[in-house]
C-alpha cells in the first residue's frame, strides 16, 4: 500500500476520531472550535462590522488571488501555437483590465441604488417582473461561488507543489483540509475571520507589487528586450478567432470575485455605501495595476506553462533566486489563495441568506449561527466545493472550464437591470450611466456567449446544465412555501379553536413501570384511553391479559394479532377502523412509552422499535404522537 493510500486511510481515522468526540461532547467540542454564542444585539456593534480597509483584502481575496492564475489560463490556451502567440496575452490581459473598470465602475452604480447587499440579484428583484431573471442571477452567482471555493483551493496547492515536488500526490487530501479549516474559521464569525486572515491577502499584495517593481528593476539593468523574449506582432498560421476567444475568456478567470463586495455591503461600517465605494476603487487599481504588471513580465522573460511549475513560481525564481524571497511569495501565494476561498464563503452566505428570505432557497440559510455567521450557507458551499475538490482531484485546469461563466451570467443581468432602473428613475447623469451600463451589458453577454461556445466542450456544458436546473428548483421551492402559507392562512374573523373528543392509544409492549408511567400521564388528561398490545403468538397474548387484569384492568386493552411478526400492519388496520369511525374533527391521540438510556452506547442494545414506528406514523397517518419519557437511573 502506497504514502498516498496510508495517509488517507489516518485521514478517515483521525475525522472518524473527531467524529466520535463531536457527538459525544457535541457543545464542549462546539465551544473550543466555533466560540461562546453571541447576541443578537452584536449585530449593531461595530465589533461585527468591517472597516473598508479591512474590508480590501478580505472581500478581494477571491478576485486579487485570482492574478495567479488568470494570465496562465491565458497563456495555456496560446502557447499550443509555439512561442510567436506568446505576445498575444498582453492585448488579452488589456481587454480584461479595461472589462475589468466596466465591471468595477457598473458594480458602484449597483452600490449606490442598492444599499442592503444583494448584488446582481436584488439588481434583477428590483427591475424585472419576471422572478425567475433574479433566481437566474442569484444561482448563476451561487453556483460560481461554490467553484471559487473548488478552484481557489486547487490553485493553493499547485502553488505548494511548484515549491515542493513531494506534495503533489498529497493534494487532494490537503486541499479538504484546508476547506475544513476555512468553515471553522468562518464559523465562529465575519469579524474574528477578517482580523485573522486580512494580513496575509495585504502581504501577497506586498509581494505582487514588489515582484512587479523588481521586475521592471531588472528590465531596466538587462533590456525590455532579452534572449528570451518571444517576438511581438507575428501572427502564427494556425491562429484562429475561435482561439483567441477562448484565449481571452480563459484570462477573464481573474475577473472573478468582482461582485462580492456589493453583496456585502451590510457588514461595512457606517457610512456603508461611501467604505464599500473605497473598497471598490482601491481594488480596481490594484488588481489591474498587478494584472498588467505581472503580465509583461511573464511576456518579457519568455515564461512558459509547465504543468509542474507555476508561471508565478517561475517569474519568482528568476527575480529573486530560490532563497527566503522565494519562500515568502510562494507561501503567500498559497495562503491567499485560501483566503480567496474564505471571501467566498462569505459572499455565498450572505447571498443564499438573501435568496433563502424571499423563498427562493431553504429557510434555514436565512439563519444566523451562534456567531451570528449564516452558518448553514457556510456549511452547504464547503460540502458542494468539497465534492468537486474529490471529484476533480484538485486539478486546477479542470476546474478552469468550469469557472466563470456563472459570474458573467449574473455580470449581464445585472448590467441590463441597470440600464432598465435609468430609464425609470432617471435621476442624475442618467444617460450617461444608462451609456456605461448598456456598454457593460453587451460586453459582458459578448464574454458569456464566448465562455459557452468555447469552453462547452471542456466542461462548460456542465454549468449550462446545472444552471436551469438550480432555476427551476428554486422556482419550486418558493411555489413550495406559496402554498404552505395559501394552506395555513386562517380568517381571524371567523376561525375559533374548538373543543373536541379525543382518543388516546397507549402502546404498550408489557407491564412494567413505564407503561405505568405513561398510563399515568394519559389517564391525567381526561380522555377516553385505550391500551394496545401487539402479540404474536398466544402464549405472550395469555400473558398480557392475565397480567393485565391482576393488574386491576386500568383501562381497556385491545389486543391485536401478527401472524408475520410486524408491528407496524395491525397497528395501521386498528387506526384506520378508528378514523372510519370517528366524528369530523375528533383526534386520535397516540402515546407511545419509551425509556431513556443513561449511556449512550445503551441504546445499541435495544430494538428502538417506537423511533420506527413514531416515524411511520407521521408520514402516513393523521394522528397526534406524544412520546413520554422514563428515565433509567444507572
Amino acid at each position: 500500500m502506497g504514502e498516498v493510500e496510508w495517509l488517507n486511510i489516518a485521514v478517515v481515522i483521525v475525522v472518524a476520531f473527531l467524529g466520535w468526540l463531536g457527538i459525544s461532547h457535541f457543545n464542549s467540542v462546539k465551544r473550543v472550535l466555533i466560540g461562546r454564542p453571541m447576541k443578537s444585539e452584536a449585530l449593531r456593534s461595530n465589533r461585527t462590522l468591517l472597516l473598508w480597509w479591512i474590508a480590501l483584502p478580505i472581500l478581494s481575496a477571491d478576485l486579487y488571488s485570482s492574478v495567479a492564475y488568470g494570465p496562465e489560463a491565458g497563456m495555456s490556451e496560446l502557447v499550443q501555437l509555439g512561442s510567436g502567440a506568446k505576445w498575444l496575452i498582453l492585448p488579452l490581459t488589456v481587454a480584461t483590465v479595461l472589462l475589468l473598470a466596466i465591471l468595477i465602475n457598473s458594480y458602484i452604480m449597483g452600490v449606490l441604488a442598492y444599499p442592503n447587499g444583494g448584488g446582481a440579484y436584488a439588481i434583477a428583484k428590483n427591475n424585472f417582473k419576471q422572478p425567475w431573471v433574479a433566481v437566474t442571477a442569484s444561482s448563476a452567482l451561487l453556483v460560481d461561488y461554490v467553484l471559487t471555493v473548488a478552484v481557489s483551493v486547487s490553485a493553493a496547492m499547485a502553488a505548494i507543489a511548484s515549491a515542493y515536488p513531494i506534495v503533489t500526490p498529497y493534494r487532494t487530501t490537503l486541499a479538504l483540509v484546508c476547506i475544513l479549516v476555512m468553515v471553522i474559521i468562518n464559523l465562529r464569525g465575519v469579524a474574528e475571520a477578517a482580523n485573522l486572515l486580512a494580513w496575509p491577502t495585504f502581504l501577497f499584495m506586498a509581494c505582487m507589487l514588489a515582484l512587479i517593481f523588481f521586475g521592471f528593476a531588472d528590465e531596466v539593468r538587462h533590456g525590455f528586450v532579452q534572449a528570451a523574449t518571444p517576438a511581438f506582432g507575428t501572427v502564427p498560421k494556425d491562429l484562429t478567432t475561435l482561439l483567441i476567444l477562448k484565449a481571452f475568456s480563459s484570462t477573464c478567470s481573474a475577473l472573478t470575485g468582482i461582485e462580492t463586495i456589493s453583496n456585502s455591503v451590510p457588514i461595512f461600517r457606517e457610512p456603508k455605501q461611501k467604505n464599500a465605494i473605497k473598497t471598490y476603487i482601491a481594488l480596481g487599481i490594484l488588481e489591474g495595476v498587478t494584472l498588467l504588471g505581472f503580465t509583461y513580465h511573464l511576456y518579457v522573460r519568455g515564461i512558459t506553462v509547465n504543468s509542474s511549475n507555476t508561471m508565478l513560481s517561475q517569474l519568482a525564481g528568476l527575480t529573486f533566486g530560490h532563497g527566503w524571497i522565494y519562500q515568502l511569495i510562494t507561501w503567500s501565494t498559497f495562503v491567499v489563495l485560501i483566503l480567496a476561498a474564505n471571501s467566498t464563503f462569505n459572499g455565498f452566505s450572505q447571498l443564499a441568506a438573501i435568496v433563502a428570505s424571499d423563498g427562493y432557497l431553504p429557510r434555514k440559510l436565512a439563519q444566523r449561527g451562534d456567531r451570528l455567521s449564516y452558518s448553514n450557507g457556510i456549511l452547504m458551499v464547503a460540502a458542494l466545493a468539497g465534492l468537486l475538490v474529490a471529484l476533480f482531484h484538485s486539478n486546477t485546469n479542470s476546474l478552469i472550464p468550469l469557472y466563470a461563466i456563472g459570474v458573467f451570467v449574473s455580470f449581464t443581468i445585472a448590467q441590463v437591470g441597470l440600464v432598465r432602473r435609468w430609464n425609470r428613475v432617471k435621476g442624475r447623469h442618467w444617460r450617461i450611466n444608462r451609456a456605461i451600463n448598456g456598454v457593460g451589458s453587451i460586453v459582458t453577454m459578448v464574454v458569456t456567449v464566448i465562455f459557452a461556445v468555447t469552453k462547452f466542450t471542456s466542461g462548460a456544458w456542465l454549468i449550462i446544465v446545472i444552471l436551469p436546473l438550480f432555476v427551476s428548483f428554486s422556482l419550486s421551492i418558493s411555489r413550495h412555501y406559496q402554498e404552505v402559507a395559501r394552506q395555513l392562512r386562517i380568517d381571524l374573523a371567523k376561525d375559533r379553536p374548538t373543543a373536541h373528543k379525543v382518543t388516546s392509544i397507549v402502546l404498550v409492549s408489557g407491564i412494567h413501570r413505564v407503561v405505568d408511567n405513561t398510563l399515568s400521564f394519559a389517564k391525567s388528561l381526561g380522555t377516553n384511553v385505550i391500551a394496545v398490545y401487539v402479540g404474536f403468538d398466544e402464549a405472550s397474548i395469555e400473558k398480557i391479559q392475565k397480567r393485565w387484569e391482576e393488574w386491576g384492568s386500568p383501562c381497556e386493552l385491545v389486543v391485536l394479532r401478527s401472524q408475520y411478526r410486524s408491528l407496524l400492519a395491525p397497528i395501521s388496520s386498528f387506526i384506520h377502523d378508528l378514523e372510519a369511525k370517528k366524528s369530523e374533527g375528533d383526534y386520535i391521540h397516540i402515546l407511545m412509552p419509551q425509556f431513556i438510556m443513561r449511556k449512550g452506547w445503551h441504546n445499541l442494545l435495544h430494538n428502538q422499535s417506537a423511533l420506527i414506528l413514531r416515524a411511520w406514523l407521521f408520514l402516513h397517518k393523521d394522528v397526534v404522537i406524544t412520546t413520554v419519557p422514563f428515565h433509567l437511573k444507572k
